[in-house]
């Protein structure tokens, strides 16, 4: 059971907590639940969690609001369960660091897979097996991929959600290379973008205030106009 990756759900709705911790721990995974946000805080004081699966309109305390708790308590992986159908919501969620969505009424086999691809990108640090021993160096910035870190051009470490790795990468592979949202999509996340869907442009202002790069007037991850993104600088790989 240690070996499973555990995966704490919030969720106020019994029934949504009862079926996706059956359906999960069928898939083997170890599952915790909680009903809401004094629930969640014990529940992840007393255990280690590798995703939060976190239900956004909670009684009392807000899934954003416990959203910012996780975040300035852990660097986890966070899929957030919304019956809203505004973006903003979303957009909110992703601004927060949020790794991935999935909208009410959804299909457990769909969360399945998202979970599995979050915990793929992000797995857990301590028991990560590093990746191939390499760094990328650009404009004073070093990301070192085995141990999935960013450091400032001081050496200072800078935190960044999976995604922003993820997303840093793939810029990082494709220097002065345009990457149009939808080509960004599909690189992370596998899907296409919706005709509303600006969680690429969320991602990459948040991954411009992580690196300092001024959105207005950004020097390393331009904005192409009609295009899409380009990190225009030049990448050395060792």
């Amino acid at each position: 059971m240690e070996t499973m990756p555990h995966i704490l759900i919030v969720d106020d709705d019994r029934e949504i907590r009862d079926l996706l911790a059956k359906f999960l721990e069928r898939q083997r995974l170890r599952v915790t639940t909680a009903r809401d946000g004094k629930d969640a805080r014990r529940a992840f004081a007393n255990g280690h969690y590798q995703l939060i699966v976190l239900d956004l309109m909670l009684p009392g305390e807000s899934g954003l609001d416990l959203a910012r708790w996780f975040r300035s308590e852990a660097n986890i992986p966070i899929i957030m369960l919304t019956a809203m159908a505004e973006d903003t919501d979303r957009i909110i969620g992703l601004e927060l660091g949020a790794d991935d969505y999935v909208t009410k009424p959804f299909n457990p086999r769909e969360l399945l897979a998202r979970i599995r691809a979050v915990l793929r990108r992000t797995g857990d640090p301590e028991d990560r097996a590093p990746d191939h021993a390499k760094s990328y160096h650009f404009s004073g910035w070093v990301l070192e991929t085995a141990r999935r870190r960013l450091l400032d051009p001081s050496g200072v470490e800078v935190a960044i959600t999976g995604g922003e790795y993820d997303l840093l990468t793939a810029l990082l592979d494709r220097p002065n290379r345009v990457l149009t949202r939808d080509m960004l999509l599909d690189l992370l996340r596998g899907r296409q973008a919706g005709p509303f869907d600006r969680a690429i442009d969320v991602a990459v202002s948040r991954l411009r205030r992580k690196l300092e790069d001024d959105g207005r007037n950004a020097q390393l991850i331009k904005t192409v106009r009609g295009g899409g993104y380009v990190l225009s600088t030049p990448v050395e790989r060792l």
